[in-house]
């Protein structure tokens, strides 16, 4: 008898779950030796062991170990989701080893499912794969995304496998503490993107149906608003908003040239872009190259996830503080900056507008006013922003705002979604 898995390849955590009946499922365990994690961080690092060995890799709190404490030369990626539907990314090299995006996802995946408890077999598991209404990143493709999504799944073994929206298993988890027919807005609000689902649920002779009614989404959530915490904070101190000579002029630093220093998926490759060339022939130039020095150390020296856990933290403060502070000491030893959650909720005013204008344009898709939604559920992350949960607030009212298990609920509704007898039927194609 085959079980089924629902699985939620998130841009921060990777979690899973196992139905154990059509109404419940359990959490699925990462472990190595006496480590376990039920949310695994979606990372992955190479250690490079020689030019005889491929390079060996690693995944989540383990990836993060190594990279950290390893003596040797480690490839750390992280945010790997972002780039599923970039056609621009073709690929990547790790110490000699040629690596496209499909080899990377299931690199992370193989390593992920080998740590599972209970442990997943290909050939006697429904998996249930959640998948974001849009893809994060500039003029995402969608049907390159989920070709992508089924050759990574193929290369491990799987055949008997679905891909559900995420927030509609968000939905199905929340529908099992509905006592009526109820119509759900879910707000789905993670790391990478933002994506709504509108769906019905009814109860007819003791059996739960569900009805979908729309669908949106945009690629902005919780990493675009640490951008805007590094853009305000720590690049001015690595010289953006600098100027340099050339040919007797005064010209300003291209502003571009430190952007994706500020976007975590574009870490992993940012050593050898282009872009971190082109600084580093403008150095002579600078007219405050100490800042420009220091931002090519932090390059070098691959200091971005560090960064980006101080950012985190941060950000994650001000969820229940008026003011944060901001310590990364390869800035300075004695370098803090304090966040004020007003300056930061300016800052992402123009990233709430457009998540705003999304959820406009899917209740408007849906033909659905605002009036007829009955409950509102928000789950993620990034649901955790004190403004994020003001703009649901203002537009439908406190006591229509639910929330709860944040970033467990996508997962646990895709594995009962997988226990159905109509689970293909809640299936995307592509």
């Amino acid at each position: 008898m085959k079980q089924t898995i629902g699985l939620d390849f998130g841009t921060s955590n990777t979690v899973a779950m196992a139905a154990t009946g059509a109404s419940s499922a359990t959490a699925v365990d990462f472990c190595r030796g006496e480590d376990t994690v039920a949310s695994l961080p979606s990372v992955l690092s190479f250690l490079d062991k020689g030019a005889a060995k491929a390079p060996h890799p690693e995944v989540g709190p383990w990836a993060i170990r190594q990279f950290l404490e390893s003596f040797g030369d480690v490839r750390f990626i992280q945010s790997l989701k972002t780039f599923a539907a970039s056609s621009a990314f073709k690929g990547t090299g790790i110490f000699g080893v040629p690596f496209d995006f499909e080899s990377l996802m299931a690199t992370f995946l193989a390593s992920a499912i080998e740590r599972a408890n209970p442990q997943i077999d290909p050939a006697k598991t429904r998996l249930v794969v959640g998948r974001p209404v849009e893809f994060a990143g500039h003029n995402p493709d969608e049907t390159l995304a989920m070709a992508r999504y089924r050759s990574a799944f193929r290369k491990l073994g799987y055949e008997d496998i679905l891909f559900v929206m995420e927030p509609v298993g968000a939905a199905f988890s929340y529908a099992q503490s509905l006592k009526q027919d109820t119509t759900i807005l879910v707000a789905d609000l993670g790391g990478g993107t933002t994506d709504y689902s509108l769906m019905r649920f009814e109860t007819a002779a003791g059996h739960m149906q569900a009805h979908p009614l729309g669908r949106g989404g945009i690629g902005i959530a919780g990493d675009t608003f640490d951008y805007r915490i590094i853009d305000q904070v720590v690049l001015p101190k690595l010289g953006k908003g600098s100027q340099y000579k050339s040919m007797g002029k005064t010209l300003d630093i291209p502003p571009n040239l430190f952007s994706n220093f500020a976007r975590w998926h574009m870490l992993s490759i940012f050593k050898t872009s282009d872009d971190f060339k082109e600084m580093k022939k403008l150095l002579r130039w600078c007219l405050e190259p100490e800042k420009i020095e220091l931002f090519i150390e932090l390059v070098e020296e691959d200091q971005g996830y560090p960064l980006y856990k101080s950012v985190s933290e941060t950000k994650a403060n001000l969820s229940s503080e008026d003011a944060a502070e901001l310590v990364f000491t390869p800035l300075g030893a004695d370098f803090r900056a304090t966040v004020a959650r007003k300056d930061f909720e300016d800052w992402i005013a123009s990233d709430l507008a457009k998540m705003n204008r999304a959820l406009d344009d899917t209740l408007e898709r849906a033909n659905l006013a605002e009036a007829k939604i009955d409950r509102v559920f928000m789950t993620g992350g990034t649901s955790f922003v004190p403004a994020v949960r003001k703009m649901f607030a203002d537009r439908f009212g406190q006591d229509r705002i639910s929330g709860g298990n944040e970033l467990t609920s996508v997962a646990n509704g895709l594995a009962l979604i997988g226990a159905r007898e109509d689970a293909a039927d809640w299936a995307v194609a592509a």
